[in-house]
């Protein structure tokens, strides 16, 4: 399952935050972006749960993380 979830953070954090991201297991990769969203973020995981804990339990967890938003790509 591939999604896409925009980051909204805490201003002048966007690269510490996107760095954080691209860490995680199932993110490709996260991008710091000029405008809203902060940060845009590539997911790829198993299923609808592993990508609800990795936005509700790891990514929004995140310090300075103030929003996301999250799309799931269609096959």
């Amino acid at each position: 399952m591939r999604a896409y979830v925009f980051v909204n953070v805490k201003a002048g954090k966007a690269k510490v935050v996107s760095q954080k991201i691209a860490a995680l297991k199932g993110v490709t990769h996260a991008d710091a972006c000029w405008g809203t969203p902060d940060i845009v973020a590539f997911v790829d995981v198993k299923n609808e749960r592993a990508l609800n804990d990795l936005v509700f339990n790891e990514i929004s967890k995140l310090p300075d993380v103030e929003h996301t938003d999250t799309h799931i790509a269609l096959d």
